[in-house]
C-alpha cells in the first residue's frame, strides 16, 4: 500500500478544541495538562494570564481597587503564554512570571482585576488567538471558556467538587495551609467569580459535568481523555 500525504491526513487525529471550566481546587490544571500531554495537544492556562496582568498592575503601582485605573493600564503589558503542556510558560514584558503570579498577594487581587471588562476583553482576544493557532488542537482551562471565550469548542467540560475536597487539595498544594481558612477563601473566590457582570464563572449548557470529589487525579484524567477521544472519533 502506498503512503501519501492524503493518507496521512486521513489517519491523523482530528484537531479538537477542548474547554475545561470550573472553580479552584477541582483539578483543572493538573487534568488539563495531563490530557493535553497524553493526546498531543497544546495547553493554555487562562487563569495564569489574569494572574500575570494582576502581577504587572501591582508591580507598576496601579490601584487594583480602582476599575478605571485598571482599565486605563490594561493594554500596556505584553503577556506571552507558552502552550507546551509539559512545560507551560508565561512571560510579562519578556520577564518570566510563572513564579511571581502564584503569590498570595496576586491571588487575593486577581478576582478584582479580572472583573474589569476591559481586562477581560483584551485577555479573551489573546486566548482566542492562541486557540486558533494551535494546529493539532488545544486544551484551554479557565472559568468562562465554554461560555464566553470559546463557545464553539468541540468539547466542553465543567469540573466540580465539594468545598471540602477542594479545600483539602488546595491546602496540600500550599503545604500545610489551614483547611478551614482555605475553604473560606475558595468560597469567597467562587462568589466573586460567579457574580461578576462580565463573563462570570458558569457551566455552559452543553458542557459535560464531572464531579471530582471522590475521584483520584488519574481517574479524572482517564475520564476526560475518553471524552476527548470520543469527540475526535466523531469528527
Amino acid at each position: 500500500m502506498s503512503y501519501t500525504v492524503e493518507t496521512a491526513a486521513r489517519t491523523a487525529p482530528a484537531a479538537v478544541i477542548v474547554a475545561i471550566d470550573g472553580p479552584s481546587g477541582t483539578g483543572k490544571s493538573s487534568t488539563s495538562k495531563a490530557v493535553a500531554a497524553k493526546l498531543g495537544l497544546s495547553y493554555l492556562d487562562t487563569g495564569a494570564q489574569y494572574r500575570a496582568i494582576t502581577w504587572w498592575m501591582l508591580n507598576n503601582g496601579i490601584d487594583v481597587t480602582d476599575p478605571v485605573a485598571i482599565a486605563d493600564a490594561a493594554g500596556k503589558p505584553v503577556i506571552v503564554s507558552g502552550t507546551d503542556p509539559s512545560a507551560p510558560t508565561i512571560t510579562v514584558d519578556g520577564i518570566d512570571a510563572s513564579g511571581p503570579i502564584r503569590t498570595q498577594e496576586v491571588t487575593s487581587k486577581v478576582s478584582a482585576v479580572s472583573a474589569v471588562p476591559e481586562v477581560r476583553t483584551l485577555i479573551t482576544e489573546l486566548q482566542r488567538s492562541i486557540a486558533k493557532a494551535a494546529g493539532p488542537g488545544i486544551v484551554v482551562e479557565g472559568r468562562d471558556i465554554g461560555t464566553t471565550v470559546l463557545p464553539d469548542a468541540d468539547l466542553k467540560i465543567f469540573l466540580t467538587a465539594s468545598p471540602e475536597a477542594r479545600a483539602a487539595r488546595r491546602s496540600g498544594e500550599l503545604k500545610g495551609a489551614d483547611v478551614s481558612a482555605t475553604r473560606e477563601a475558595l468560597l469567597k473566590r467562587d462568589a466573586a467569580d460567579s457574580s461578576r457582570k462580565t463573563s462570570p464563572l458558569a457551566k455552559a449548557d452543553d458542557a459535560v459535568e464531572v464531579d471530582t470529589s471522590d475521584l483520584t487525579l488519574d481517574q479524572v484524567i482517564e475520564c476526560v481523555v475518553t471524552l476527548v477521544e470520543g469527540k475526535r472519533a466523531a469528527k
